[in-house]
């Protein structure tokens, strides 16, 4: 039986994976649009920050990973995201002539 921490964590994953979902298609399609280069990142990164919140709950979940060890995964995918999240600012910056 579920405790209602594990319910909290679940429901929380459930909100995450939705929002993630979410956003990282309707950045994909504007991309597909635009095919800005800044967009492509922007897609990339919330996915990986969607794709760790996942994975590192299905990990300890359904798998029986350590916390400490679904973490770390977690963390690293988030990490990776908000480097290219923070990438995704920088591209496609006007070019300035004098």
């Amino acid at each position: 039986m579920l405790g209602a921490n594990a319910v909290l964590l679940i429901g929380m994953k459930t909100v995450t994976l939705f929002c993630g979902v979410i956003l990282t298609t309707l950045t994909y399609r504007a991309y597909r649009r635009t095919r800005a280069p800044a967009m492509r990142a922007l897609c990339l990164g919330i996915g990986f920050v969607t794709l760790g919140a996942i994975l590192g709950g299905s990990l300890h979940q359904l798998v029986g990973m350590p916390v400490a060890q679904s973490v770390t995964v977690e963390e690293l995918f988030t990490a990776v995201g908000f480097f290219i999240l923070t990438y995704s600012l920088y591209t496609d910056q006007p070019t300035t002539t004098n």
